[in-house]
């Protein structure tokens, strides 16, 4: 292939037109910045899909609201994201603490033994039950 300048082409040429066998510059700096936004894009898609499950993390229907986003991920649809949004946002009261207390209370007008947590400790083997007692580990 030949070095000189067809006689066709303008004298003075753009500055992004390359030499034969030189490095296309332009293509480059290009790639670099096209992959940079790629990744960009799919980490910003990533962090907002994963907006409803970070909001509802310390509530009652966290398990609900990380399936709608598992869903919403793999179907893309996204009424389930915009759902578990929702869910995530609305403030769902506790239903399962006053249920737990009426049923203890019950249980225990009814006179039948429940297992709360401190008989649950108790009932576990004492030292000297067989076994070697346990000793208190000395820190330095």
């Amino acid at each position: 292939m030949s070095a000189e300048v067809n006689p066709l082409a303008p004298h003075t040429l753009p500055w992004f037109v390359t030499a034969p066998g030189a490095t296309d510059m332009l293509y480059v700096i290009t790639t670099v910045i096209v992959i940079v936004a790629v990744v960009m894009l799919g980490v910003f898609f990533f962090w907002l899909h994963s907006l409803p499950e970070r909001m509802g993390h310390k509530k009652l229907q966290f398990e609900i609201v990380a399936v709608l986003g598992l869903i919403s991920l793999f179907t893309h649809m996204h009424i389930f994201w915009v759902l578990g949004l929702l869910l995530a946002v609305i403030d769902l009261p506790d239903f399962i603490g006053p249920m737990r207390r009426i049923a203890g209370a019950t249980e225990k007008i009814a006179g039948i033994p429940t297992e709360e947590p401190d008989t649950i400790l108790a009932a576990a083997p004492q030292p000297g039950e067989g076994e070697a007692p346990a000793r208190p580990v000395e820190h330095a």
